[in-house]
Formats: C-alpha cells, sequence, structure tokens
C-alpha cells in the first residue's frame, strides 16, 4: 500500500530553532506512516550528531531532501559553487544513508539563476547522481519552477541525456506552470508507464500561471488543483509510489497545525483506498 509521508520542513523550520529534536514527539500527533526529511544548510557540520538522533528516534524516514541551494549553486555555477553543490549534496546523501532512506530529492536548478544556464545543470546530474549511487539512494529530480522555460520542458531535456533517470513530481509545482493537465497527456504517459516518477509531492496552489507571490505550499482543499481528477488518472496509471505532504503547518504564532496536516494525510489516505467523495 502507498504510504503518506509529511515533510519534516512542514514542522522544522526557523520558528522552532531548527530543531530536529522535535520530529519525534510531533510524530505522535500525525496520522502520517513516516517522514521526508528536510536538509537545511545550518546543518552541515552536525550530521553525525543528526544520523544518531535521527536513528534512535521511533520514527521512519524513507526519503531525505537535500538541502534546496545545491540547484542554485549549481545554476549560478561561479567560482566555487560546484564545488559547494557537490559538497553539499555529498553530506545529504550521507545523511539518507545513515538514516535508513533509499531515496534522495534534489533540485537540480533553483534560486534567481533556475533554468537560465541549463547546461550547468545538465552536465552536473552525471556527477549527483554518482554520489547517489555511492551511498545507496536513488536520486529523484524534482520538477522545480523555472523563470526561463518550464520544469516538465527541463525535465525531458534531462531524460534525453539520460533515459535512466527518476524524479519526484510535485503537484503545486506543476501547478504554478500550469503542467497538471500536460501530466494527462499521451506524450508522457511513458513517466508513469515506465515507472520514472518515483515519488510524489502533494500541495495545493491558489494562484495563477507562474504567480510568485503565490508560491506557498497549501494545503489539499485550499486551491484549485483538482484532485479527484488527479488522483483518479495516477491510479488508472496504476503509480504504485509514495507521497509526501509538504503543506507548512506553522501558524501565525508560530506553533504548528497538526490538525491541518491530519487532514491532509486522511484526504490522500481516501484517495489511495478509492473512498474519496
Amino acid at each position: 500500500m502507498n504510504k503518506i509521508l509529511c515533510s519534516t520542513g512542514a514542522l522544522i523550520s526557523k520558528y522552532n530553532n531548527l530543531d530536529y529534536r522535535l520530529i519525534e514527539p510531533l510524530s505522535k500527533k500525525l496520522g502520517c506512516d513516516s517522514f521526508e526529511f528536510m536538509m537545511y544548510s545550518a546543518w552541515e557540520n552536525e550530521t553525525d550528531e543528526i544520523i544518531h538522533t535521527l536513528s534512535e528516534m521511533n520514527v521512519e524516514f524513507p526519503v531525505v531532501h537535500a538541502i534546496k541551494n545545491v540547484g542554485e549553486h549549481i545554476s549560478r555555477g561561479g567560482r566555487g559553487d560546484f564545488e559547494s553543490a557537490v559538497r553539499r549534496y555529498d553530506i545529504c546523501c550521507k545523511v539518507a544513508k545513515g538514516i535508513g532512506s533509499d531515496k534522495i530529492v534534489v533540485h537540480l536548478w533553483g534560486g534567481m539563476p533556475s533554468d537560465n544556464n541549463f547546461e550547468n545543470n545538465k552536465s552536473m546530474y552525471r556527477e549527483l547522481k554518482a554520489i547517489s549511487d555511492e551511498y545507496g539512494v536513488v536520486m529523484l529530480v524534482e520538477n522545480v519552477v523555472c523563470n526561463n522555460k518550464d520544469p516538465m520542458s527541463r525535465l525531458l531535456e534531462l531524460f534525453e541525456a539520460y533515459p535512466d533517470m527518476n524524479i519526484v513530481f510535485d503537484t503545486k509545482m506543476a501547478a504554478f506552470h500550469g503542467q497538471i493537465q500536460l501530466i494527462y497527456g499521451d506524450d508522457i504517459k511513458w513517466l508513469w508507464r515506465d515507472g520514472r516518477i518515483k515519488h510524489l509531492h502533494i500541495n495545493d496552489y491558489n494562484g495563477g500561471y507562474m504567480d510568485w507571490g503565490n508560491l506557498a505550499a497549501l494545503p489539499l482543499g485550499d486551491g484549485k488543483i483538482d484532485f479527484d481528477a488527479f488522483f483518479k488518472y495516477i491510479q488508472n496509471e496504476q503509480y504504485n509510489g509514495d507521497y509526501t505532504i509538504e503543506a507548512t503547518a506553522f501558524k501565525k504564532d508560530g506553533s504548528i497545525d497538526t490538525d491541518m496536516l491530519n487532514r491532509c494525510f486522511k484526504t490522500v489516505r481516501s484517495y489511495t483506498l478509492g473512498s474519496a467523495d
């Protein structure tokens, strides 16, 4: 059965001083099956402590999300940027192996440079994948928003060069570019049928086309995505991977809205069990 994960990025932030030790007590209040562990650059020098602490928890972390600015460094491509990207990605893969994760999500491009220098991002794929392979984790490239082309075009360019690539598909990022409908088309049906989409990030989106002011990850039902159609389609295509809820759970006072997250888990579970209204 498909597992429903919660991104620790929805729970751990500056509001609670990036205290990853809070994950276990919070897990007791959440109805997810396991977690996708979000790595932050602030933790670069405490990886051994992170691995030890998370390994002692009664919590599973099947997926790690690599530090997001790995992609920004690659896109920028200035002096030392590639080295910084490789070093940070290696750290994230070390954590993934250490806490028993079998997948790692990477933003291959990002930041203001985004996909403007895409040959940088394309050429770095092979080096990052070699690091993942060395640690025994599967690298998943995410359909990160672009400011030059669009994420699906960029992914298809990568597939031309690297046919064995695997991806994580994020609903919010697709909706930002008006690409939810695109995934239902015959042209990319093979992504589902060949099993290249290994994981899903499930978030709602309430903005228009490339509406940068509305890029927040929303709970299911708070935006415009037709999840009835989405889940019906992926079930017809026999998607058998897992799901991560990334909806930001911090209230204005800094407390965590566990009720909202639990509603998201319940909704996704109802779809996967075929009982959604």
